[in-house]
């Protein structure tokens, strides 16, 4: 992100409080949702310190409607929004974009969008490592993006793979969490 002026919102949802910081450029942050206006603002403002409150211009408003629509259980499609993801590694860069193309409802796994991006299966590390570091979660739809056999994987915004579950599930995609480790011999 350059060294423009950034602004951020805390707002509700049906699915709780969130975050979003933008600057002159584009959205730069967005936090999903958190219980309260206090803990979304936190989190917020640890990836987007020094962001001051602001009201928000009509792209970011518009985004802010997306997001309540989303967790209303609307369809939604973020592809429209425009970033500012700052000096992001080049590959992080195809990434984004690959992951930004997975529609409502539709997942693909880590080691897919590797190969989409001409990559060998090694890569698909490296799109979980994109995923883990997504700065705007949603509007990069970093949910969409299973593990090897469709399995959750890993989430690393607040919740974590149930999270990743109940947004799934909004958009009408069920994803079984993985079996116990340890099974009872059932007698």
């Amino acid at each position: 992100m350059g060294q423009t002026a950034h602004h951020y919102l805390i707002f509700e949802t049906a699915g709780g409080f969130c975050g979003i910081a933008w600057n002159e450029v584009g959205i730069t942050r967005f936090q999903l949702p958190a219980r309260h206006a206090e803990a979304a603002e936190r989190f917020l403002l640890r990836r987007a310190s020094g962001a001051e409150r602001g009201s928000p211009p009509p792209a970011v408003a518009a985004a802010v409607a997306a997001v309540k629509r989303y967790f209303a259980g609307e369809e939604t499609d973020f592809t429209g929004f425009t970033l500012d993801l700052g000096d992001q590694d080049a590959f992080f860069q195809q990434i984004y974009a690959a992951a930004r193309r997975v529609g409502w409802g539709r997942t693909t796994t880590y080691g897919t969008l590797a190969k989409e991006l001409g990559a060998g299966p090694e890569a698909a590390r490296d799109v979980g490592e994109a995923m883990a570091k997504n700065p705007v979660a949603l509007i990069i739809p970093c949910h969409r993006v299973l593990a090897a056999g469709g399995k959750v994987g890993g989430f690393s915004a607040p919740g974590g793979s149930p999270a990743k579950i109940r947004m799934l599930e909004l958009e009408g995609v069920h994803v079984a969490p993985p079996p116990p480790a340890q099974r009872s011999f059932g007698f």
